[in-house]
């Protein structure tokens, strides 16, 4: 990844390597070229866009939709097993993510994800991206 334009990316042994491949995925271009050219190295060899979580992100999830469901959001999704949510998956539950109320559960149930989801991340899943 490195020798093909994306110079801080963590080395596999850290605890890093996961989650900096799960937030880089859809932002820069070099990450998607050097992504691309070596994805098949990965462990499972996941497909351009799939985010990969760690067992913390997961964890967090699962504590997070159940605290969004106590805000008022009874059908809100579980997220797959391996920690995905999609737009597609809330709007299925006929969830209008444009409420303000969305983002003040999402903001009131950050504490129970203990900084494995910000409101940051919150806001822009809010935002569509």
């Amino acid at each position: 990844m490195r020798s093909h334009g994306v110079s801080n990316f963590p080395d596999p042994d850290t605890g890093d390597f996961k989650f900096a491949l799960a937030l880089s995925t859809p932002k820069s271009p070099a990450f998607q070229s050097a992504y691309a050219a070596r994805r098949h190295l990965l462990p499972n060899n996941p497909q351009p866009g799939q985010e990969v979580h760690s067992p913390a992100q997961i964890a967090a999830m699962l504590a997070f939709v159940p605290c969004l469901r106590g805000h008022g959001f009874t059908s809100f999704p579980d997220p797959t097993s391996t920690g995905q949510l999609t737009h597609e998956m809330v709007a299925n539950a006929a969830i209008n993510l444009h409420q303000p109320a969305v983002l003040q559960a999402g903001d009131a149930c950050v504490g129970v994800a203990h900084g494995c989801i910000t409101r940051a991340m919150v806001a822009s899943f809010v935002a569509g991206h």
